[in-house]
């Protein structure tokens, strides 16, 4: 078997350089690195051997993300047939959640999205780098698994596709490919979905599996997710307790509802030194804040329940973080260190105003009370301005030190040397 593989190998080594310098190379070298390491080395200047490169980087997020996906495809069933029958008297993680009738819909649901968002998305990357003549880039293998996960289960296959296209090409290739994008790509796909298809990104059908099919009908179905409840002033018809919301069995898109594993994703993405905690960090300190003010604004009596903000105003400030894609979107989104703040003064605040203005916008914006995504897109834009203001902030402090510093005689400068030598 070893000898196979061996002669495999040399045979795609052999190919590989037989296309060296051709018009279809980008696409062919993208094959073999994805399934042996390149045969290329360093042969000029200073250069660090080290075993962590984009692609081990890229594969360690989507590690953290599967045991989401896992979850999301028994969830796309759990949520249909409780729609369907009601919710369990008595809830039974192996009878009425981790069944084969829950996981075949997240089959037929879930992994369609998975593979027109990565089939599309890697089509367009190895349409640009034949044209351009670079190679692949890996940024994508994130991309096309984050993409699946904070989108609508009734999402159309052709809607996804037509929005993949448009992320790749603008969120991405005009800017020169991966590592010189400011947006991140998968949430500049799901804005696009959202402005361009909202119908099929809002309301109270569009997250339950079926319930768009069977709308208008004897036996419709909704789907209103916590958050469409509380924009609604409807939070006193939930059904849901705080256990729900934060072990995820709760309506909501694909891969956002489990807060507990997304929190182990985030633990598993810090251990191994991919994703910032100082991003994280600050964004539950700054969704924290925005949620106490608003929290006091509503004991205060400045608000009344008739008020089509009262919901969200008076919901508990530290359960804005376990429902809806706020928890998802700080660990997988706000920490992508391409389009983040690159300085560590800069992550404190570029998180801060992520947490901060995505429960703002949640609150303020009833027709889409899901604000983490817009929230993380501005402070992309911002996050260069961020970091710029902290760098000046450095040098101005070092300036300041420098000219404060006094230079002393010779003499001086030798009797102070002797005593500290003494002291010490």
């Amino acid at each position: 078997m070893s000898d196979k593989k061996l002669t495999f190998k040399k045979r795609l080594h052999i190919i590989k350089h037989h296309y060296r310098g051709k018009k279809m190379a980008p696409a062919f070298n993208a094959l073999h690195t994805f399934l042996f390491a390149p045969d290329e080395t360093t042969h000029s200047g200073s250069h660090v051997r080290a075993a962590d490169d984009l692609k081990r980087t890229m594969n360690t997020v989507i590690m953290a993300l599967i045991p989401v996906l896992l979850f999301s495809m028994f969830n796309a069933g759990y949520q249909h047939f409780s729609a369907i029958n009601g919710f369990p008297q008595e809830f039974s993680l192996m009878n009425d959640f981790l069944t084969w009738d829950n996981f075949w819909i997240g089959i037929i649901k879930v992994l369609p999205l998975v593979v027109v968002s990565y089939g599309v998305g890697l089509l367009v990357e190895f349409i640009f780098a034949v044209i351009k003549g670079h190679e692949v880039e890996e940024g994508y293998l994130v991309t096309g698994m984050l993409v699946p996960l904070i989108v609508p289960i009734d999402t159309p296959l052709w809607m996804l596709s037509v929005a993949v296209v448009f992320g790749v090409v603008i969120g991405k290739e005009v800017f020169g490919g991966t590592g010189m994008n400011i947006l991140n790509p998968a949430l500049t796909i799901r804005a696009f979905l959202f402005f361009a298809y909202p119908t099929w990104m809002s309301g109270d059908k569009v997250w339950v599996y079926q319930a768009v099919e069977r709308a208008g009908g004897p036996d419709a179905i909704s789907g209103e997710t916590i958050l469409g409840y509380l924009a609604q002033n409807k939070g006193a018809e939930m059904s849901y307790s705080v256990s729900d919301m934060f072990f995820g069995f709760i309506p909501g898109s694909v891969g956002e509802t489990s807060t507990f594993l997304i929190l182990l994703g985030g633990l598993f993405l810090i251990f191994s030194k991919i994703a910032s905690w100082r991003i994280m960090l600050s964004a539950v300190i700054g969704s924290l804040v925005m949620g106490l003010i608003f929290n006091g604004v509503v004991d205060q009596g400045w608000i009344g329940e008739t008020s089509k903000f009262y919901g969200l105003m008076s919901f508990d400030f530290w359960q804005h973080l376990i429902v809806g894609g706020l928890a998802f979107g700080i660990v997988y989104m706000a920490t992508d260190p391409v389009t983040g703040a690159q300085t560590n003064r800069g992550k404190w605040f570029y998180g801060f105003f992520i947490g901060f203005l995505s429960v703002m916008i949640r609150v303020f914006n009833p027709a889409y009370p899901e604000g983490v995504f817009l929230a993380i897109l501005l402070m992309n834009v911002f996050a260069p301005t961020i970091d710029h203001y902290v760098v000046r902030g450095n040098v101005k402090r070092r300036l300041k030190r420098l000219k404060n510093a006094t230079i002393l005689p010779k003499d001086s400068a030798g009797k102070a040397n002797e005593l500290h030598a003494e002291t010490a």
